[in-house]
């Protein structure tokens, strides 16, 4: 039994879908990030970074693993699915992986603050960062046009942009002209592990369903609980 340490963001729901789609048994542990759960004792016990998500693997002596990218190699090579075992196709998986994790996942990680959260516009920031994530969605979109997944066969590579790049809305950048990202956009997402995965938890704005007034009505609430958050830790 695996216990995921987690919250509804792209970083959680790359291992929720890695555990789906692995079949393996797992207990959700919420965490709710505008009250600073992750900043506890208990989780700080877990991952010393403070920040979703970790697993604790408890058939290996509760054995500990934080940093998503961690866990995905870690549930891959624990089972032996969705990670080649070959030097080369190993290699693969892990260069888009880290293509993820140093590039789309900060870039649209910080379009996000400056385009949703920030409480000033501060438009050559908000154009930097989505200028660059961009440009890492036509890099995709340009291997993606002679190849069904990024590294062979899908893996947790695919996994892992996917379960960014679907966000691209909340970022404020669009993948109409991108034909090849699309298609493979929409091949994972009818994946019904990966529809399981995005449901550990849910998001809570969807902005295919929900138009552009909820989103920032939400946005501005979960800056005010972290400001508030802050101020309190502050006090205290």
């Amino acid at each position: 039994m695996i216990d995921l340490y987690t919250s509804a963001t792209p970083n959680g729901h790359k291992v929720s879908i890695v555990l789906e789609e692995l079949a393996l048994p797992y207990t959700l542990k919420l965490l709710d990030l505008t009250l600073g759960e992750q900043k506890l004792p208990a989780f700080l016990a877990i991952n010393p970074n403070g920040r979703i998500p970790a697993i604790v693997d408890r058939a290996a002596d509760d054995f500990a693993v934080f940093e998503s990218g961690a866990c995905m190699i870690y549930l891959a090579e624990k089972t032996g699915q969705l990670m080649p075992r070959d030097a080369k196709g190993r290699s693969r998986v892990m260069q888009w992986l880290m293509f993820q994790m140093g590039g789309i996942g900060p870039m649209m990680g910080q379009a996000n603050v400056f385009f949703r959260y920030f409480p000033e516009k501060i438009q050559p920031a908000i154009d930097r960062y989505q200028g660059e994530s961009r440009r890492l969605f036509r890099v995709l979109d340009g291997h993606l046009k002679d190849h069904e997944y990024l590294a062979g066969d899908y893996s947790i590579a695919d996994i892992a942009n996917w379960a960014w790049v679907r966000t691209h809305r909340w970022s404020g950048v669009e993948v109409d002209d991108l034909p090849h990202l699309k298609r493979w956009l929409e091949a994972i997402r009818l994946r019904p592990a990966v529809l399981r995965g995005i449901e550990a938890p849910p998001s809570k704005i969807d902005l295919r369903k929900d138009g552009e007034d909820i989103a920032r009505a939400y946005s501005e609430k979960a800056r005010t609980m972290v400001e508030m958050g802050q101020s309190n830790k502050a006090a205290g």
